[in-house]
């Protein structure tokens, strides 16, 4: 079993870091929290997010398949994120935070937790997708170390729907 790497001196007080495995058990809560932060999405991007699509089962057979975490902050679940090995890359996937609980920094937490991941399996990078209307989401993962990398369609459009941005690991 993979332990996230301590950094609990770096999160604001009252803030834990935990892996999602097969005793986590807060499968509702955990959907909420995705369906909630990917909310502000719906009528901004096409095609809708693969988060719709999420049910309670795939969502624990997401977490059994990947690598999770999620942040809990006085009992509630606040973010969480799922890293999937890929060569030469970890993927990060369901980046989620809570909307009242945005901007304290637990975004850059999980990522922290997934940037020890892939060193601990010997990825030199991490690597994700966003949609293309996103652009707040691209200038925050451009803060946080990413670089665009390119430009995908998803099936059945002709037009960019979704970039990629990689971080390299030093």
């Amino acid at each position: 079993m993979i332990e996230p790497p301590a950094i609990e001196p770096l999160i604001e007080p009252g803030i834990k870091i935990v892996r999602i495995d097969e005793d986590f058990g807060r499968w509702d809560e955990l959907l909420a929290l995705i369906l909630s932060s990917f909310a502000y999405m719906d009528d901004v991007i096409d095609p809708p997010s693969s988060a719709h699509r999420l049910t309670l089962a795939s969502l624990a057979q997401k977490a059994r398949d990947e690598i999770a975490f999620a942040a809990i902050e006085s009992g509630r679940l606040t973010g969480c994120v799922f890293c999937k090995p890929e060569p030469g890359f970890l993927y990060i996937g369901k980046l989620a935070i809570a909307p009242a609980s945005q901007g304290k920094g637990i975004g850059r937490r999980l990522l922290i937790v997934a940037e020890g991941i892939a060193r601990e399996k010997g990825l030199p990078a991490l690597r994700l997708e966003t949609r293309i209307e996103l652009t707040a989401n691209h200038a925050t993962f451009a803060r946080w170390g990413f670089a665009r990398t390119a430009e995908n369609s998803h099936p059945g459009f002709t037009r960019a729907t979704s970039i990629e941005m990689q971080k390299r690991l030093d």
